[in-house]
């Protein structure tokens, strides 16, 4: 069985998580300008360095470039993003991240409002440690705990 073409309706998402609960992933595409792909790539590094590449490609088919702002698409199974906004790669694959656990939510019939962004933010912080613990590079060890104490800083309910 293949994956719907997109993720909207019941059927469609009823589907799809059918597939994911019997182990489907995705062949992750990355769409864009050269200079995108390779900043995604960057990211894409890290994200397996963290042991979280299947938990993406379970849930994301693509991230594309685009002209605008930067966001999931649900119904594509896709991440949007803008090349102008792909400017630390620890930054960016947190972001990746975020978006996965959000379509994740979408593919389980969790509701966005209340705990939702609180949920995706967590997925996002829970990576950037694990991303922490397990490279050896002590340059991203040190920004990765930058990274934590900037979203430590910021006012979230």
């Amino acid at each position: 069985m293949d994956f719907p073409e997109r993720v909207y309706t019941v059927e469609e998402v009823k589907k799809a998580r059918s597939l994911i609960e019997q182990g489907y992933k995705h062949t992750l595409r990355v769409n864009g300008s050269p200079d995108f792909v390779a900043r995604v790539e960057e990211a894409l590094q890290l994200i397996k360095t963290a042991g979280y590449y299947d938990f993406l490609r379970t849930y994301i088919r693509v991230i594309r470039e685009i002209e605008g702002l930067s966001q999931l698409r649900e119904q594509e199974a896709a991440i949007w993003f803008h090349v102008k906004a792909l400017d630390d790669p620890i930054d960016d694959a947190g972001f990746i991240i975020q978006k996965t656990q959000q379509m994740n939510d979408f593919i389980e019939g969790r509701l966005y409002y209340e705990t939702a962004e609180i949920r995706a933010v967590n997925k996002r912080l829970e990576f950037v440690e694990a991303l922490k613990d397990k490279t050896d590079d002590p340059n991203i060890k040190k920004r990765c705990e930058e990274n934590l104490k900037k979203w430590k800083e910021q006012p979230f309910p």
